[in-house]
C-alpha cells in the first residue's frame, strides 16, 4: 500500500470513529411521539339504545385521556343503521385506509368479521373487541359480559319467579351473534342443571329491531299458551311500550340490559328482573385499552374483561334510573 491510500485509509476510519462517537453521545434517533389519534367505533347498529350509549362512553373516554395526556384523541363513530355485518367489515377497512390508529367493534358476525379484524391488525392497527367478541382473531383484548354466565343469571331468576316449574322460551336475537349464541347456552345448561321442573319450548331468533321482537313474542305466546315463562337474552321487545300486553299475565319475564324503557316494565310488574350490562364501559373502557397501548405500549394485563353483572328488580329498580339519563345524555 503507497502512501496517499494509507492517508485515505486513516482518514476514513477517523471519520466512522466520529460518527460513532456522536451516535453514541447522542443515541439512535427516537421517531417523535404521535401528538393525536383516531379512534373507530364500530357497533352493531344505531338504533340499539345500548350502542348510543357505548358511544357516549367511547366520546367520554376520548376527551377525559386527550386531558390526561395531552394528546388529540378523536373518535370516529362508524357504525350500521341497523345490523348488517358486512357493512362492520366495511368500515373497518375504510378506518383502516383513513388512517384510524385503534378500533373498538362489537361484532354481528364473528366469522365474517374475523379477516377484517385481522387485516386491520396486519396493517398496525390495534383492535379490541367489546359487547360481541370475535375470539379467532387478532385483536388484542374484549371487554364485555361474561355472556355464558349472563345466560345463567336469566334462568336462576327467571327460575325463581316461576316456582321452578313450567315452560320457558327463549328469545334470542341474531343467530350469527356468537355473545347471544352463548347467553342462550347458559340459559338452557342452568335450566337443565337447576330446575329439573322447567322445560324449553324453543328459541326464537329475529331481527334486532324492537318491533320484530315484540311481533315474535306476541305470534309465539298466541301460538303456544302454555308458555309461562320468557329468558330474553337481550331486551329487544321491552324497548317498545305495551310489548307485553296479553303476555305478562301469563308469563314470567327476565331479561338482559336495563334500558329507561326496560326499567319501566320492572315497575310495572311485568318484568320481574333485569340482568344488567355496562354498556358506556364498552365504549370507555375499549378507548382506555386501546390508547394505553397506542401512548404507552401497554397492553392489558389480560384478554378478556368482564364486568359485574347487575341484577334488577322492583325493589332497587329507581337506582339505575338516573344511571341511563348520564349514559344517553339525557338532561
Amino acid at each position: 500500500m503507497n502512501t496517499r491510500s494509507a492517508f485515505r485509509v486513516l482518514a476514513l476510519g477517523l471519520l466512522v470513529a466520529a460518527g460513532a462517537v456522536i451516535a453514541g453521545a447522542g443515541g439512535p434517533e427516537r421517531p417523535e411521539a404521535k401528538k393525536s389519534l383516531v379512534i373507530g367505533i364500530v357497533a352493531k347498529s344505531q338504533s340499539n339504545p345500548v350502542f348510543q350509549a357505548a358511544r357516549t362512553g367511547a366520546e367520554d373516554a376520548c376527551k377525559d385521556l386527550s386531558k390526561k395526556l395531552g394528546i388529540d384523541i378523536k373518535p370516529n363513530w362508524r357504525t350500521p343503521t341497523n345490523e348488517d355485518a358486512q357493512q362492520q367489515a366495511q368500515f373497518v377497512e375504510q378506518l383502516v385506509s383513513q388512517g384510524a390508529d385503534g378500533i373498538a367493534i362489537s361484532c354481528s358476525d364473528a366469522n365474517l368479521l374475523t379477516s377484517a379484524i385481522d387485516d386491520a391488525v396486519s396493517k398496525g392497527v390495534q383492535v379490541v373487541t367489546f359487547d360481541s367478541d370475535a375470539p379467532k382473531s387478532k385483536r388484542m383484548a374484549y371487554y364485555g359480559i361474561d355472556d355464558v354466565e349472563a345466560g345463567r343469571e336469566v334462568a336462576r331468576q327467571l327460575g325463581k319467579v316461576m316456582g321452578g316449574k313450567g315452560v320457558v322460551a327463549i328469545l334470542a336475537g341474531n343467530q350469527n351473534a356468537p355473545n347471544l349464541q352463548a347467553r342462550v347456552r347458559g340459559v338452557k345448561e342452568e335450566l337443565a342443571a337447576s330446575f329439573k321442573d322447567i322445560t324449553v319450548k324453543d328459541t326464537y331468533y329475529h331481527k334486532e329491531t324492537a318491533n320484530d321482537a315484540a311481533a315474535m313474542v306476541q305470534q309465539v305466546q298466541n301460538a303456544n299458551p302454555e308458555i309461562s315463562g320468557w329468558a330474553m337474552v337481550g331486551g329487544w321487545p321491552l324497548f317498545t311500550q305495551n310489548a307485553l300486553d296479553g303476555i305478562y299475565d301469563k308469563a314470567k319475564v327476565v331479561s338482559v340490559d336495563t334500558l329507561p324503557e326496560q326499567l319501566a316494565y320492572v315497575k310495572s310488574g311485568q318484568v320481574q328482573a333485569l340482568i344488567g350490562q355496562d354498556c358506556y364501559g364498552w365504549g370507555y373502557q375499549s378507548v382506555v385499552m386501546l390508547v394505553d397501548k397506542l401512548a404507552n405500549d401497554k397492553a392489558p394485563e389480560k384478554v378478556i374483561n368482564n364486568f359485574k353483572l347487575a341484577i334488577v328488580t322492583k325493589d332497587n329498580v329507581s337506582e339505575y334510573e338516573g344511571l341511563w339519563q348520564k349514559w344517553l345524555k339525557k338532561k
